[in-house]
């Protein structure tokens, strides 16, 4: 039946409850290598992109450090948008596996050959730009292949868990970058800190590459061997009556008004990444060490709320409303008590909401959104919602060299409170196009 576990004699024949007592990733070994796999991706490039924000702040800068942060992160965002239409036809068109696979390697080349040319000296400005857009153009394949992959690697009833646990990546990874990129930067520089990346690419094409994803021969009944041997020929079940992006988006009008919503506001959620190494530097005149604190704050707040989302009371546009309207109080606190506990609290609690509202929706589009339209919903969902991101890096970088970044923190909150209003609002659908919302 499924080609992620031995069919006869494996953990499938026990009871259902069972087998749901032992962690997924540990009862389904290919989803646990994949999503090992994917923790090392998102870590390599949040911990690149925390360790050279951090780097143009404190030592490659002198002026204008906030546009200079601000175009940074317009150039890691940047793929994730220009390249939809491209990403959504690659995912649809070859084996996830193998989608998966290259875009790790060719990442772990990317900043390998980083870390050769920035060893003995800080390298040129331009040549950091151009391998985080290189690696940012890498994860813009991976994250959307892995999303879409989900359903090929574990049983319907574990679709929930698994999108958990996929989320988590996103919580781990901004934990364990920002411990390690703003540091190995103070301590071994852009040449280490591309090394380590290096490193961590490479470790995940390798898990990726061992493991098993179901094809639909083998969800026909064929055998096992056969499917892992058919794992990297493109699924023909992803073809028929795929759509155009923008005839995905169209039939799914309550889908769309949630991407709106989340898109309006990630104009100023995302915009913290680029406010923190400012508000370390002029706020709290601190170091490597305090960028680490505040970015391992709210990446373990996401962390805690990719595994406690789905607990959150209420339809998802309430439920994500009151998150949203939370985040807008935490981000905005900072800027009126300057001191370090209440900026890492409230960056604990803001990546929270974060975490605990994407575990939500994204449960929620995987079971409205039809099989055949997925890969390229979730390239429309990356592009859409990272579309504010390259804006909100730009105009909070370049307000950063005029404004205090308190006051950046206030217009933060400030800027959540309408996009909170507007998901309130949003009635759901009576049936969606997979059976209505769930």
């Amino acid at each position: 039946m499924s080609a992620t576990a031995p069919p006869a004699t494996g953990p499938r024949t026990r009871t259902g409850t069972a087998r749901r007592r032992v962690p997924l990733v540990l009862r389904n070994r290919a989803f646990g290598a994949v999503w090992l796999g994917q923790i090392l991706t998102q870590a390599a490039v949040r911990m690149f992109q925390v360790g050279v924000s951090w780097w143009i702040v404190a030592y490659a800068v002198h002026d204008a450090r906030g546009l200079a942060s601000g175009l940074f992160m317009a150039a890691c965002t940047l793929p994730a948008v220009a390249l939809a239409p491209v990403v959504a036809g690659a995912v649809a068109r070859f084996a996830h596996r193998s989608v998966l696979r290259t875009a790790a390697a060719l990442a772990g080349a990317a900043s390998g050959a980083l870390a050769l040319g920035a060893y003995g000296g800080g390298p040129p400005l331009v040549t950091v730009y151009a391998a985080g857009l290189a690696l940012a153009t890498c994860q813009a394949f991976f994250d959307p292949c892995l999303t879409t992959s989900v359903p090929e690697l574990v049983d319907d009833a574990d679709i929930e868990t698994a999108t958990g646990f996929e989320l988590s990546t996103q919580s781990l990874a901004g934990l364990g970058g920002a411990l390690l990129g703003a540091l190995t930067v103070d301590r071994a520089g852009v040449a280490g800190l591309a090394a380590g990346c290096a490193a961590a690419y490479l470790g995940a094409a390798f898990l990726v590459a061992g493991a098993r994803f179901r094809t639909a021969a083998a969800d026909a009944g064929a055998d096992a061997d056969d499917a892992d041997a058919g794992a990297d020929a493109p699924d023909p079940s992803s073809r028929p009556g795929r759509r155009t992006l923008r005839g995905i988006l169209g039939e799914l009008p309550y889908v769309r008004r949630i991407l709106v919503c989340f898109t309006a506001a990630n104009l100023f959620t995302t915009a913290v990444f680029v406010v923190i190494p400012l508000y370390t530097r002029s706020v709290l005149a601190g170091g490597g060490a305090t960028v680490a604190l505040l970015e391992a704050s709210l990446g373990t707040g996401a962390l805690a709320g990719a595994f406690t989302g789905g607990r959150v009371p209420g339809r998802p546009t309430v439920a994500g409303a009151w998150c949203l309207g939370l985040m807008a109080l935490a981000l905005a606190l900072p800027g009126l008590f300057a001191q370090l506990p209440v900026a890492a609290g409230c960056l604990a609690v803001a990546g929270w909401c974060a975490g605990a509202v994407s575990v939500r929706f994204v449960a929620l589009f995987q079971r409205l959104v039809p099989p055949a339209d997925k890969p390229g919903f979730f390239a429309v969902m990356q592009a859409v919602l990272g579309a504010s991101l390259p804006v909100a890096s730009l105009a909070f970088g370049f307000a950063g060299d005029f404004l205090s970044p308190q006051t950046l923190c206030l217009v933060q909150g400030a800027g959540l409170v309408p996009a909170a209003c507007a998901l309130a609002l949003l009635k759901s659908p009576a049936a969606g196009p997979a059976g209505g919302e769930r």
